[in-house]
């Protein structure tokens, strides 16, 4: 069974992180969401969120995937982690999937993966990376490389994470079930 990271840093975008947690497991992929440390995440509109674990313990273990959440200070948050732009590298390293949405593409190019790279992003988030191939699709996939908007691009992401993990028949039956 697939695994997936989720970080979640605080002041993360609550929607994002929310519906990437609820779709991907809907779909029976191993979802580990993990706090940058031991407190709940109060996320960018002040909803609470629990992480299973702290990232030290999450990264005790290999994951197929990792996702950002975007969201602001939480996508400033995740770039100022070290140990966030480690795992990048190491996951594009080992040629595996790395994901994120609205400001947090911007913690990939910093860490240096989205160089020469399609992406997408919120807008203007990644104007200070000129690496990158800026594009306005919903969601950009580029190789391993898959990237999306905002907050109303979450659930067209999520389900694409699915289809890249699990096939194109689970992401019709999760969609399915969800009365889209």
């Amino acid at each position: 069974m697939p695994a997936v990271l989720v970080p979640l840093a605080q002041g993360c975008e609550e929607i994002e992180a929310v519906t990437l947690i609820d779709i991907l497991r809907r779909a029976g992929i191993t979802v580990v969401s993990a706090g940058l440390d031991a407190q709940q995440v109060r996320a960018s509109r002040g909803t609470v969120l629990i992480p299973d674990t702290t990232l030290d313990a999450a990264l005790e273990r290999s994951y197929d995937l990792v996702v950002l959440p975007g969201g602001q200070p939480g996508s400033n948050n995740l770039k100022a982690d070290q140990r966030i732009l480690s795992l990048l590298k190491t996951m594009a390293q080992q040629d595996k999937y790395i994901c994120a949405i609205c400001a947090a593409p911007a913690v990939l190019a910093a860490a240096g993966v989205l160089d020469g790279k399609r992406a997408t992003s919120f807008p203007g988030a990644l104007d200070a990376f000129p690496g990158v191939q800026q594009q306005t699709g919903a969601v950009v996939e580029d190789g391993k490389l898959i990237t999306s908007r905002g907050p109303g691009t979450a659930m067209d992401f999520a389900l694409m994470l699915v289809e890249r993990l699990s096939g194109k028949a689970k992401r019709q039956e999760v969609e399915s079930a969800l009365v889209r």
